[in-house]
C-alpha cells in the first residue's frame, strides 16, 4: 500500500503531470468566467471579484501549480485554492443536485457541472501533503472566505440558480457551515505539517 502511494504521489508530483493539470486548470478558469459572464454584465463594479468564485477558486490553484513548477511554494494561494476548490467544488455539485431533485432534469450541462466540480475538491485533497502554508495564511483564507459568503448572502451576489432561489436562505446557512469544514481542513492540514517537519 505504502509503494502504491509513493507511486501515486510521483506521477501527481511530476512536472509534466503539474502542467497537464496547469493547462486544464486555466482551461476550466477561463471558461468559468465566461459562464459567469452574465450575471457580471448585471453586477455592480464593486462585486465583481466576489461574483465568479469557481472560476477564482481555479485561479488560486494555477498559481499554487505555478508556484510548485518554479520549485516554490505561493502559500497563501496553496490555501485560497485547498480552502475555496473544496468549498465551491462541493457547493456546485449540492447545488446541482438540488436543481434535480426540484425539475427532474439538470441535462448534460448540469452533470458536466457536477463532474468538473467534484474534480475541484478531489484535486485540492490530493495535493494535501505538497501545501506549506502559515497560521497567517489562514487566517487571511478565512477572512476571504467568509466575507465572499457576506456579498453572496447579504448582499445577494450568489450564482444563479433561479430554480432553488427560493432556498437562498438555507443555502446561505449550509455555505456558510462549509466554509467552516473548509477553514478547519486547512487547519489540520497546517497542524499535520507542522507534526511531520518536527519529526
Amino acid at each position: 500500500m505504502q509503494q502504491l502511494f509513493f507511486q501515486c504521489w510521483h506521477i501527481l508530483t511530476n512536472k509534466a503531470f503539474l502542467i497537464l493539470l496547469l493547462i486544464i486548470n486555466i482551461a476550466g478558469t477561463i471558461y468559468g468566467y465566461y459562464w459567469y459572464g452574465y450575471q457580471l454584465a448585471s453586477t455592480e463594479p464593486i462585486f465583481y471579484i466576489f461574483v465568479p468564485d469557481s472560476p477564482t477558486a481555479s485561479l488560486f490553484f494555477c498559481l499554487a501549480i505555478i508556484g510548485w513548477l518554479l520549485g516554490k511554494n505561493f502559500k497563501l494561494m496553496e490555501v485560497l485554492a485547498l480552502i475555496t476548490l473544496i468549498k465551491y467544488g462541493i457547493w456546485a455539485v449540492v447545488m446541482n443536485l438540488l436543481t434535480l431533485a426540484e425539475t427532474g432534469s439538470i441535462g448534460p450541462a448540469g452533470w458536466m457541472l457536477v463532474f468538473s466540480h467534484f474534480m475541484m475538491a478531489v484535486q485540492a485533497m490530493l495535493y494535501l501533503p505538497k501545501y506549506r502554508f502559515q497560521f497567517w495564511h489562514i487566517a487571511v483564507a478565512a477572512i476571504w472566505t467568509l466575507h465572499n459568503d457576506v456579498i453572496d448572502y447579504v448582499f445577494g451576489q450568489m450564482p444563479y440558480y433561479r430554480v432553488i432561489d427560493q432556498f437562498a436562505n438555507q443555502i446561505g446557512y449550509f455555505t456558510f457551515w462549509l466554509s467552516i469544514v473548509c477553514i478547519i481542513i486547512a487547519y489540520f492540514t497546517y497542524k499535520r505539517g507542522n507534526y511531520l517537519h518536527e519529526l
